[in-house]
């Protein structure tokens, strides 16, 4: 089946397609730009972004999406792009306005694109039949309208008829939204001819590699705050790893429950017997785990903190850990240095303060120089990365959507990707 379907009226039936991939894992597919020419192409890209007022602090998730769009609009379409940023309760709020993105996506296209103030109402429309091909429009945020997170299907397939009606196809390119099952995410592919976006399906291809027969040695690094938020990722991937590294706030749990005296620092009582469950079946597995051996420890939390390191067995009462130690930190870059295939969520510390930083940046470091697959999971990870100044082509990937990564990797289904998947009329 052709990409292009004939458009049908804004209340068309929900008609399921099959796949077709815009990429090969290299570029995006001729034999799918050629189909595309003065077609309106809605992509949904994932423009998330953080912001400070109106300036944004960190576009990697623009620039990640510029290779699908820009090569849309070079082979003609007229490409509508849709986008959420932040959590604006289905109702406008100008904290959350797309506006400072389209300035920054016409920046890196080289080419102006168009803002639409609303979603699907009249500036929408307006804004997309003023299109002519080769030309890029962004909608404001897609969560202005409260149909796109609705949990109700008639709620959310009203908005999703209201947005495929702006188009002729649909490309799924926000790999960060895909675990959710959203109108311009899910509803949306149900109503028109669709594919799958070029990060997307390499989103896709690296999980895989990360999940199915990886190369070995193979190991994961975790970090972050929390246990509750890895203990999928945990099950999931101890049958398939070598070795696993703890760092970040949720060391503390597991140190713990080895034991151990963790002061005022993160834990989660709730966990420690899922903790234990886990190292004994690690051992059971023979795959290692390897937890910091010290500490950089402060008294308080903030940048007038007083930062000393102290051995992981002597963490006193008062003190609050916020980083993995220097003698831990070079351990860990040993534990990397064979690795062939290597996956990494969560920074081992409090990154954005400089005195504990340097756990983060050992990690970091340390995956430059595999000699294989080095993935950095999305989220506070990749914000670590560029943070630190490192360069983002000396790793083998950057995922672009943390949630999405994690549960992907607990072998849960996304729905943004089965939807693309189904097959049947």
């Amino acid at each position: 089946m052709g990409l292009l379907q004939p458009a049908r009226g804004p209340h068309r039936p929900r008609r399921r397609y099959a796949l077709t991939l815009v990429t090969d894992f290299n570029g995006l597919a001729p034999d799918f730009l050629a189909t595309v020419a003065g077609k309106r192409v809605l992509v949904r890209s994932d423009l998330n972004v953080p912001l400070d007022g109106g300036r944004i602090t960190d576009d990697g998730r623009i620039r990640a999406s510029v290779p699908t769009i820009k090569a849309l609009a070079e082979a003609g379409a007229r490409v509508v792009v849709t986008a959420h940023l932040g959590r604006p309760d289905g109702a406008p709020d100008p904290a959350y306005s797309l506006a400072p993105v389209a300035a920054r996506l016409g920046e890196l296209l080289g080419a102006p694109v168009a803002f639409a103030s609303d979603t699907v109402g009249a500036s929408a429309q307006e804004t997309v039949a003023g299109l002519a091909d080769g030309d890029v429009a962004l909608l404001e945020n897609v969560r202005f309208n409260a149909g796109e997170t609705s949990k109700d299907d008639a709620v959310r397939g009203a908005f999703a008829d209201e947005l495929a009606a702006l188009a002729d196809a649909f490309v799924s390119d926000g790999f960060g939204v895909v675990h959710r099952k959203q109108a311009s995410v899910y509803d949306v592919a149900q109503r028109l001819p669709h594919a799958m976006g070029g990060l997307v399906a390499t989103e896709i291809d690296v999980l895989r590699r990360l999940t199915v027969e990886p190369e070995r040695p193979y190991v994961v690094v975790l970090g972050g705050s929390k246990v509750s938020d890895k203990l999928g990722v945990i099950d999931n991937l101890l049958d398939k790893a070598d070795k696993l590294l703890i760092g970040g706030g949720m060391v503390f749990t597991f140190l713990k429950a080895d034991g151990l005296e963790v002061g005022k620092s993160l834990l989660e009582e709730d966990q420690l017997d899922t903790v234990r469950e886990y190292q004994a079946r690690a051992k059971e597995l023979g795959v290692e785990i390897v937890l910091p051996t010290d500490i950089v420890v402060a008294d308080s939390f903030g940048d007038e903190a007083s930062a000393r390191v102290v051995a992981a067995t002597d963490i006193p009462a008062d003190a609050l850990g916020l980083d993995i130690g220097p003698v831990s930190g070079a351990a860990f870059a040993a534990a990397l240095a064979d690795a062939k295939t290597v996956f990494w969520n969560g920074p081992m510390g409090v990154f954005e303060q400089a005195a504990f930083a340097e756990g983060t940046r050992a990690v970091a470091d340390a995956l430059t120089r595999v000699d294989g697959l080095s993935v950095v999971g999305g989220g506070d990870s990749a914000a670590a990365v560029r943070t630190l100044g490192f360069d983002e082509a000396a790793f083998g990937h950057i995922s672009t959507g943390g949630g999405a990564s994690l549960e992907y990797l607990e072998g849960k289904e996304l729905p943004g990707i089965t939807v693309l998947e189904e097959e049947g009329a």
